[in-house]
């Protein structure tokens, strides 16, 4: 085992007992020491704190004050850089700036999985705002081809020439990266290189199932058998259960489940502690959504396709009911978490509940990352209250708001202004919306249907 890892260890146990005290900025503490000795300890060191950051974010735990951000800004040498960027993440796990500070750091020092595993939290999250951020996507672009991680590389730069698809240079840079990775897939070359590789694809592998995406059935079982460990050690650290918790929904078998919910329940009943409550309403979230899945993948070609259509809606009800509740605790418990606000207003849409949720939007576009998209779907809601005129001005504020222009956003606020037109009897108006959106996007939606409905009307 590698001596500094080792000693890192005692700095990462420490921090998990201090964690189920929710001393959490001690325990934050104690891991970036440990992580002084081991800057690359991702299972042991960097995703746990992860955990606990949202953990401590979850129950309120307040951002870095602004010298906190002064003490931590920079550092003398690259790992200060590192441990810094990745202190202030941890007090403002939300934050994109540092989580990109974190990873420029890691590149410099020579984190690899590190790197890799925080790039890919990056990616999602900027893939997931309601404003994307075309600078980010090329600094993943540039840190993933400083890896050698090619195939991350093209697909950081083709998001990012989503964005701007005029920039001929990242077009050229494009077609550099391709020929890379193309190179780095077949490795051709000495069989060094092709043994590399497959240490490569194992290490990946392993990275992967950190982050639950791919699990291989012997990742499972060692998964489980660490966070079974971790938990004996210390049984009433919040992250121990909810790790354990999670581990156990990941073996995907009945068992499993029902003791992943017995363990989540009864940590909730002694605790009356939401962040357990909440891991349980997000498992059933996620069993259901599998169980959606796998029957729609089934459902052509059935026999009784019309009996498994009526059970797949009737879970999908569920599914609507589920998210509901779950947004509206969330909204309860965290009432400061404009995100929350968000999805339950958009859960209230599907309800049919607009007076309910149009406050909730109005809120959520406080958070500049939600400013768009929330205003467009409060605009949803005055256009299905039936109050026209009022989302005409909500729409065309969006459109306004919204980055990007070609963007899939930009087309669905521009959709529904030409719905608010079309229903006000300004149908010359929604017409010409209608028909610049199909130039650029034939298949949007029912464009080219409604394009014929107001020609032939005319």
């Amino acid at each position: 085992m590698d001596i500094g890892l080792a000693k890192a260890r005692a700095f990462f146990t420490r921090a998990e007992e201090v964690a189920a005290t929710d001393n959490f900025d001690y325990a934050i503490d104690l891991y970036l020491e440990g992580l002084r000795l081991s800057p690359d300890a991702l299972e042991d060191g960097h995703a746990p704190l992860r955990r606990l950051a949202l953990i401590r974010q979850g129950k309120g735990g307040k951002k870095p004050s602004m010298m906190d951000q002064l003490k931590h800004l920079s550092g003398k040498i690259p790992l200060n850089h590192l441990l810094n960027a990745e202190y202030l993440l941890a007090k403002d796990p939300d934050n994109l700036g540092y989580a990109e500070k974190m990873l420029k750091a890691c590149v410099t020092v020579g984190c690899r999985r590190t790197a890799e595993w925080i790039a890919q939290l990056i990616f999602d999250a900027n893939r997931a705002g309601a404003k994307p951020s075309f600078s980010t996507y090329v600094l993943l672009k540039e840190c993933y081809s400083r890896l050698g991680l090619y195939t991350q590389a093209v697909n950081a730069c083709q998001t990012a020439l989503e964005l701007k698809p005029e920039d001929d240079a990242l077009q050229n840079e494009l077609r550099d990266l391709s020929a890379n990775m193309t190179m780095e897939k077949g490795k051709y070359g000495k069989a060094a290189d092709f043994r590399e590789s497959i240490r490569d694809r194992e290490y990946q592998d392993r990275l992967q199932s950190q982050e639950n995406v791919v699990r291989s059935e012997n990742v499972k079982q060692r998964s489980l058998a660490e966070a079974r460990r971790q938990y004996q050690q210390a049984p009433t650290s919040t992250t121990n259960i909810l790790q354990l918790a999670e581990t156990l929904a990941d073996m995907a078998t009945e068992p499993a489940y029902t003791e992943a919910t017995a363990l989540l329940n009864q940590s909730y009943e002694k605790t009356k502690d939401f962040t357990f409550l909440r891991k349980l309403l997000e498992l059933e979230i996620k069993g259901l959504r599998t169980h959606i899945r796998r029957l729609q993948e089934s459902l052509h070609g059935k026999p009784d396709e019309a009996q498994a259509a009526q059970e797949l809606a009737h879970l999908i009800s569920q599914l609507d009911h589920k998210e509901l509740d779950y947004y509206r605790q969330c909204v309860d418990n965290y009432p400061t978490d404009l995100r929350f606000k968000y999805e339950y207003g958009r859960c209230l849409i599907k309800a049919k509940q607009f007076d309910q949720a149009i406050p909730l939007f109005q809120d959520s576009r406080n958070d500049p990352r939600l400013r768009t998209a929330s205003t467009n779907k409060m605009g949803l809601c005055f256009l299905l209250k039936g109050w026209f005129e009022d989302a005409v001005d909500i729409f065309a504020e969006a459109l306004g708001d919204c980055p990007t222009q070609d963007s899939s956003l930009a087309k669905d606020i521009r959709y529904n202004l030409a719905r608010a037109y079309e229903s006000s009897n300004q149908t010359a108006k929604a017409l010409e919306i209608y028909r610049k959106l199909a130039q650029t996007d034939f298949s949007h939606k029912d464009v080219s249907q409604r394009i014929d409905k107001l020609r032939k009307e005319s």
